[in-house]
């Protein structure tokens, strides 16, 4: 053997050397790291649990009574303010009535004109009566008074409807409540000019009972499916935020309401207010209990979540009898430590309330441990060299 080859085969057996402790060097870290990663486990139990869709609303008054004018005018007096509780019947304001009554004045002049001249027409007809019967009109004449007469009598109806209407015009410069309830809201003020046109003013707004309010809410339609008239309602609003509100379901209306694609519905939600604490405008932050089941096989929503890898493969290899059977409703995986490495469990699934989810049908019993996920063990202080002498 020369020295040339010699020497290429010393390389050549270095080289090969090199490669496989190199690959041994990566199969051990694989393996390492393999060995680090740990699972953190949770356990089945019996429990409770409710299900809740959830929106925001306004509270509202359940009767909520616009109080306008008819006539226009300056306000002259008045008479409530805000928060104020007020009768049926009790005069709120008063308009001035100067221009109306001048308006009824002329139309009682003009009523009185009217029935004079109807006196006077009823009078020339009774004596073209007499007349005619003794032959000293023609009876064109007569009927002339005939037509005098009742013309002057369409004048007297005229008059009259023209004054009945003025006088209740007159009569609306008084305006009264038409409910007992409190004043939420006053939009005039004293000297104030109202002008009533196509569209009534509102001058007052008046909550007939502020004991009884609602909740109008906007749901999405891929939640109003599951509420129900009768449903239990819990809410919050922003004046107490640590205190909780119940209420129920008393309306999921029809029409839809759709911006910018979205589709929602009305659910109006009934509320009891005996403290009076509960404001007309007031943002409710409304969650309707669709559905509770108690003393229930419960698993944390982690463990359905949780997916370990090669997931899929562990699937098909769960034990007969360890799954629900098909067609049985919604079914999720959880995994079960099985000689240190998950298994995968196929499990039917129930309500969830964000945390945790019912358990229809599945292998496991209360107190069993499902993955929830997985904890990395922290990587080994320093680093070692591996070190190889060239020959």
């Amino acid at each position: 053997m020369t020295l040339r080859n010699f020497i290429r085969n010393r390389y050549f057996v270095a080289a090969l050397v090199l490669l496989v402790l190199a690959g041994g060097g990566i199969a051990w870290l694989q393996n390492r790291g393999a060995a680090q990663v740990k699972y953190r486990l949770a356990a089945v139990k019996i429990g409770d649990v409710t299900q809740t869709v959830s929106a925001n609303g306004t509270l509202n008054p359940v009767v909520l009574v616009n109080v306008g004018t008819q006539v226009s005018g300056t306000v002259k007096k008045l008479n409530v303010d805000f928060n104020d509780h007020v009768k049926a019947g009790q005069i709120l304001l008063e308009l001035d009535p100067a221009l109306l009554e001048a308006q009824v004045r002329q139309d009682e002049a003009a009523l009185a004109s009217a029935r004079a001249t109807l006196d006077l027409a009823r009078a020339n007809e009774h004596r073209s009566q007499t007349l005619l019967a003794q032959e000293y009109v023609s009876r064109q004449d007569h009927d002339s008074a005939v037509q005098a007469r009742k013309s002057a009598e369409a004048q007297v109806a005229q008059a009259t409807a023209v004054l009945a209407k003025d006088r209740t015009n007159l009569a609306y410069t008084v305006i009264r409540s038409p409910v007992s309830g409190v004043v939420v809201s006053r939009a005039v003020d004293l000297g104030q000019t109202v002008a009533a046109s196509f569209q009534t003013p509102t001058l007052f707004q008046i909550a007939q009972d502020l004991r009884k309010m609602q909740i109008d809410s906007s749901f999405a339609e891929a939640d109003v499916g599951k509420i129900k008239v009768g449903q239990p309602v819990q809410f919050t609003v922003d004046a107490f935020p640590d205190r909780a509100f119940y209420a129920s379901v008393r309306q999921v209306r029809l029409n839809a309401t759709t911006q910018q694609n979205v589709v929602t519905y009305d659910v109006v939600v009934a509320v009891d207010n005996p403290e009076e604490i509960l404001m007309p405008g007031m943002t409710a932050y409304v969650n309707v209990i669709v559905a509770r089941r108690d003393k229930v096989l419960l698993a944390p929503n982690a463990a359905l979540r949780f997916h370990p890898a090669g997931a899929a493969a562990e699937t098909t290899r769960q034990r007969p009898g360890a799954g629900p059977e098909k067609g049985q409703g919604p079914t999720g995986t959880v995994y079960v430590l099985d000689q240190g490495s998950p298994r995968a469990i196929r499990v039917g699934i129930g309500i969830t309330d964000g945390r945790n989810t019912e358990i229809v049908t599945s292998g496991l019993k209360d107190g069993d441990q499902v993955v929830v996920g997985t904890i990395e063990a922290p990587a080994a202080q320093g680093t070692s060299t591996l070190r190889m002498r060239m020959f």
